[in-house]
């Protein structure tokens, strides 16, 4: 009697599925990667950067505005207000001030306060349904003539001051 081992075919053997296995694994996360890629678009690159890099010095001079005059903010959230004390040398207080809170990673939840002085140098707002985490804070005069920038991170449980930083600007060239 004749005892030979037939071969299994091939689709019953480990080596062939295995060594698909590869190419499709790679298919599968470039697909997953132009998915990804598609439905989260970058932000709009600046056509014009040279005068975008020149707009940055007038930002860096409304920054050492505010640290020539040693401005400070101090916010805080008092009972779903958010309210803040400014200080410095003013020479009066503005009636309106701006606070922006960006969010670092998504734009979209950005934010635009507009809050209204409660006399003595305490502004008052609504303080705005805000997911917890890491935003970042500029506050500024309606003209835009100097602001103050920090970090906050809501919820809010205790104070934070904002101020100018020490950045001085680049010279213009041509």
């Amino acid at each position: 009697m004749n005892t030979t081992l037939q071969p299994k075919p091939w689709y019953r053997e480990f080596w062939p599925w295995f060594l698909m296995s590869l190419p499709a694994t790679a298919v599968v996360a470039g697909i997953t990667t132009v998915v990804i890629a598609v439905q989260s678009a970058d932000g709009m690159v600046v056509g014009d950067y040279y005068k975008a890099g020149l707009a940055i010095n007038q930002t860096l001079a409304r920054d050492n505005v505010a640290y020539a005059m040693a401005l400070s903010a101090t916010v805080r959230n008092e009972d779903g207000t958010l309210r803040l004390a400014l200080g410095g040398r003013l020479p009066a207080y503005p009636e309106q001030l701006s606070l922006s809170l960006a969010h670092p990673t998504r734009s979209g939840m950005d934010q635009a306060l507009t809050l209204h002085h409660a006399g003595d140098g305490l502004y008052r707002v609504a303080m705005p349904s805000l997911p917890a985490g890491k935003w970042h804070a500029e506050l500024a005069d309606a003209a835009s003539t100097w602001r103050v920038s920090g970090t906050l991170h809501l919820p809010l449980m205790q104070p934070v001051t904002l101020s100018a930083s020490t950045v001085r600007p680049l010279p213009q060239g041509d």
